[in-house]
């Protein structure tokens, strides 16, 4: 019981924790912006798979990590835009089309990779982000190693969560987007066009998803595999609605949810084999949906979410 304890004191610990939230903070600032604009993306587990792929692809051909991201990114916001395409302009339904996006991106993830890579006894390899130690700040006790010593991207992640919630909170941008997502007629009637609100969010917030899954491949690890996502896609949806739609609060739903994945992995060390290490697996989803029954019920979705807009009608 000491151990199990002790290890909640370890810097180890809190910097894997940041590690692993990393695409989760992509991935629901993803999902948050499209809903906030009225639009549901299930496509979150095909487009996270898509970018762990093309991030990684790109870095193998060309070895830029940065390219890398920026063409997940891209291939992200094309999905998006196929995806927006189907439910805001033809008001398709949004389950439906996201599903299918989930599917056909996932299937054409694996189809380009057996493509383009010639896979032996174990796949290729890139060399990813190393973690960049910030002069002076990496060296403080505790806290050095587990927020000033991490890669690029994370501090990338953070920064998002901060953009974010400042673009929706404090400018006429985030106000119309919020807006879309509540009551489309009214954005209309201050001559603003919903449609293209709709489309901007979710094109931008697919992106963000992508670099969620690039970040697994370009950092986390490095080499690619087409289960690597592991429903961290359906994850994030889950954050968005504990979070109650706010950026902050999907900021600390990842946190929690990747404090429980983290200790879990040590806890199976400290029974050594006394506890079915399947249990160990379940916890974290176990206590996310157990987290998301508790405070998912004082949340309020947006109005509009999922209601297809048509111009011109009351």
């Amino acid at each position: 019981m000491i151990e199990a304890l002790e290890i909640l004191t370890t810097a180890s610990l809190w910097a894997a924790v940041l590690r692993i939230a990393t695409p989760l903070i992509f991935g629901a600032l993803g999902a948050l912006i499209c809903e906030r604009s009225g639009v549901l993306n299930l496509g979150i587990e095909g487009i996270m798979t898509m970018g762990a792929m093309v991030g990684w692809l790109t870095v193998y051909l060309s070895g830029d990590l940065w390219l890398g991201l920026s063409a997940a990114a891209i291939g992200g916001a094309l999905f998006g835009l196929l995806h927006a395409m189907l439910t805001v302009p033809l008001g398709l339904s949004q389950h439906v089309s996201g599903l299918g996006i989930t599917l056909f991106a996932s299937s054409l993830t694996y189809y380009v990779y057996r493509l383009m890579v010639v896979v032996g006894a174990s796949p290729p390899t890139i060399e990813p982000f190393q973690p960049f130690a910030i002069p002076g700040l990496s060296d403080l006790p505790f806290v050095g190693p587990v927020l000033f010593s991490q890669s690029a991207p994370t501090y990338l992640a953070f920064a998002a969560v901060a953009v974010t919630a400042w673009v929706l909170a404090r400018t006429p941008l985030g106000l119309a987007v919020r807006m879309t997502g509540e009551n489309p007629n009214a954005v209309e009637a201050q001559g603003l066009d919903p449609i293209r609100l709709r489309i901007g969010a979710v094109v931008v917030g697919s992106a963000l998803m992508a670099l969620g899954g690039a970040f697994l491949t370009t950092a986390a690890f490095n080499s690619f595999f087409p289960t690597m996502i592991q429903g961290r896609g359906w994850i994030c949806i889950a954050l968005v609605v504990f979070s109650g739609w706010r950026p902050g609060k999907a900021l600390l739903g990842a946190l929690l949810f990747a404090l429980f994945d983290a200790y879990q992995l040590r806890l199976q060390h400290v029974v050594e084999g006394a506890v079915p290490y399947q249990l160990f697996l379940m916890a974290p989803y176990a206590l996310s949906i157990l987290a998301l029954v508790l405070v998912a019920r004082r949340g309020r979705a947006p109005e509009a979410l999922m209601a297809p807009y048509r111009r011109g009608e009351r």
